[in-house]
Formats: C-alpha cells, sequence, structure tokens
C-alpha cells in the first residue's frame, strides 16, 4: 500500500485492512512492515482526531450522566452540593459549580477534575 494523507471514508477503510493484515504478520520491529504498521496507525488516528472528534460532555450533562449510571437522584448529591434546593439549581444551571463542589463532585461521582471545571454553556 501506498502510504499517503488519508483524505475519504474509503481510503480509511482500506488503511484499517491493511492495519489488520499487517498486525496478523506480527512483524519484527525496524522491518519495513512494521514502519508501514506504525505510519499507518499515525494516518488513521490523525484521520480519525480530524473528522470523528469527540468532545468533552459539559459538566452538567456529566454529572447527569454519573447520576443515571450510579442510580442516583437529586438528594444523593446533597452531601457534595448542599442542599436540596442548591442541587436543583445546580442542575437546572441556574448556579455555577463551586470548586468545593468540583472537588467534592470529582471524588465522590468518579468523573474527572477537566469536565467538571469545563465552562457551562
Amino acid at each position: 500500500m501506498q502510504l499517503k494523507i488519508i483524505k475519504n471514508e474509503i481510503e480509511y477503510d482500506e488503511a484499517l485492512n491493511r492495519i489488520d493484515e499487517l498486525m496478523e504478520l506480527n512483524p519484527d520491529l525496524g522491518t519495513k512492515e512494521s514502519d508501514e504498521l506504525e505510519i499507518l496507525v499515525l494516518l488513521v488516528e490523525k484521520y480519525e482526531e480530524i473528522n470523528w472528534n469527540i468532545s468533552t460532555p459539559d459538566p452538567i450533562e456529566a454529572i447527569k450522566y454519573r447520576m443515571e449510571e450510579m442510580n442516583l437522584k437529586q438528594k444523593d448529591l446533597v452531601p457534595y452540593i448542599g442542599n436540596k434546593s442548591k442541587v436543583s439549581e445546580l442542575l437546572n444551571r441556574k448556579i455555577s459549580l463551586s470548586l468545593s463542589m468540583v472537588r467534592n463532585l470529582s471524588e465522590a461521582l468518579h468523573i474527572p477534575l477537566e469536565i467538571l471545571v469545563k465552562p457551562v454553556y
């Protein structure tokens, strides 16, 4: 396969097929095949990054998602946010997350800090 920038889905599929073929060969490092495999993987990653960029969720959506996953109700967040009305205001985007809320929710719900400090729109 000629190595080149992947520009469309057909080329992307061809690259994936070639990666599968090379993976089955399990080439030794430093060989022509292992170099081709490494370059193809980089090209595929770049194509995916450009065309299928998956953004991180906004903080409130992340909290709601984790609540659903953990089968939590709004009242279950009171220890981490303050009181029932504050929980409701937060989930309805009427107030912002404070630093202590971010810290508490990150620890309790296992949500990465980077997601919780992201601006809410």
